[in-house]
């Protein structure tokens, strides 16, 4: 099924394909056996995606539309009428900005469009290198610590707009300090 969707492309959609998102639809479509080939099994279909990969790549639901019999449309909609669902693959450093009542009375919106113009992404997307998606939430359940975002499992309380650039510096921070660390051992075991 794979090989064929592929072959359909035109040559721009398939440079457009990365090496990680092949390997996911790879997995997806070995995947897909382990459900009955049956339009009723959809959504558990989709969910099971999601769950597994983190977000549903728009060639695997030409995939599982393929795969169950229906029409790509349905599969669409069925997977656009739910926010549990994402289309972009979710960045190593997620980032979650609260927008519930706390958080959005003491500038969580402000919050969020600082990320944007600092990831140069906008909410609901991932960068270019997977390095972060930003997503906006109701609610964290931290409205003491307004306004809060969540990095990863790591929750910023009282976040400002000049505490975003800090944010994205500590984590650029560490991925340098983690990638200086490898090649040192590989060099020390080399």
């Amino acid at each position: 099924m794979l090989e064929q969707i592929l072959a359909s492309l035109d040559e721009s959609e398939r440079e457009a394909i990365d090496e990680e998102e092949l390997q996911v639809l790879e997995r997806v479509e070995s995947e897909l056996v382990t459900f009955p080939s049956e339009p009723s099994h959809l959504l558990p279909i989709l969910q099971h995606i999601q769950a597994r990969h983190g977000y549903l790549p728009k060639l695997a639901l030409r995939l599982v539309a393929d795969y169950v019999g229906v029409a790509i449309g349905k599969v669409y909609g069925i997977a656009t009428f739910y926010n549990q669902f994402r289309f972009n693959p979710p960045g190593r450093n997620p980032i979650k900005v609260c927008l519930g009542t706390a958080c959005h009375v003491k500038g969580g919106d402000i919050i969020l469009e600082n990320f944007e113009r600092r990831l140069g992404i906008r909410e609901g997307e991932t960068t270019a290198d997977r390095e972060y998606s930003l997503e906006r939430v109701a609610c964290i359940g931290c409205c003491a610590l307004a306004p809060a975002v969540v990095v990863g499992d790591k929750v910023e309380a009282y976040v400002t707009p000049s505490k975003v650039e800090g944010i994205i510096t500590e984590i650029e921070v560490r991925k340098e300090m983690a990638a200086r660390e490898q090649k040192k051992n590989e060099t020390a075991n080399g």
